[in-house]
């Protein structure tokens, strides 16, 4: 229990922003008239904010049932990458375990299971502990976005918008490691933006995780191949 007490504490700070993003997501939801049960739903059975964003955004009669389940795939398809970057902490874990605890594995309380793992704190359980508590106050802010969405006809007005890239910029800062990670991040980033400037789509999500990620793996070899 204590691994899992850790990743909801480490989390708690982030949860203002979620509740925020949340309430977003809700005002949104609102407005295309999607009812509370369809978004709990949602809420349960996906819990991934940025596809849900996608998915309410093209939510209009007759339901592009086809777009969604796409769009919902190429937004999701980073948690490929997540998955391979967890590998270690689910050794010796069975598929049913590791499928059902990456259920609750979202970018947040992934990467606060990422920092303590550094520190030899981070479990499972953490990760556990992170998504629950997660899911529980993303699921209350929807809620609350939804009932209070008819007051909030533009949720740029108040700022409400910028919780994404407010939670985002705060993880990122977290997983700073040094001069080591500036060329992946640039090439990530680079990459990132020329995709969804020519490419319709969120195919960018992908295109700029796996850029960041395959330099990453290969720095080590070109500096030993300096070294030597």
């Amino acid at each position: 229990m204590s691994g899992f007490m850790r990743g909801v504490k480490a989390n708690v700070p982030l949860l203002p922003s979620v509740v925020a993003y949340a309430g977003v997501l809700g005002v949104l939801a609102a407005q295309k008239s999607i009812s509370c049960a369809d978004m709990m739903a949602l809420n349960v059975f996906m819990f991934a904010g940025s596809a849900q964003f996608v998915l309410v955004d093209m939510w209009n009669a007759p339901l592009p049932v086809l777009e969604m389940v796409l769009a919902v795939i190429i937004v999701n398809l980073r948690y490929v990458l997540i998955g391979a970057s967890l590998k270690d902490l689910f050794a010796g874990q069975g598929i049913l375990r590791r499928l059902s605890l990456m259920h609750f594995v979202a970018d947040e309380n992934w990467a606060m299971t990422m920092v303590a793992a550094r520190k030899g704190e981070g479990d499972v359980f953490h990760l556990l502990g992170g998504g629950l508590i997660l899911v529980l106050f993303w699921s209350a802010g929807t809620m609350g976005g939804m009932y209070f969405g008819g007051m909030i006809p533009d949720p740029k007005l108040l700022a409400l918008d910028f919780a994404f890239t407010a939670v985002f910029t705060a993880l990122a800062v977290s997983l700073w490691q040094g001069k080591q990670d500036v060329l992946p991040w640039l090439v990530a980033i680079s990459t990132s933006v020329l995709t969804e400037h020519f490419i319709p789509g969120k195919w960018y999500i992908l295109v700029g995780g796996i850029s960041g990620a395959c330099c990453a793996a290969f720095m080590p070899a070109v500096e030993e191949g300096e070294d030597s």
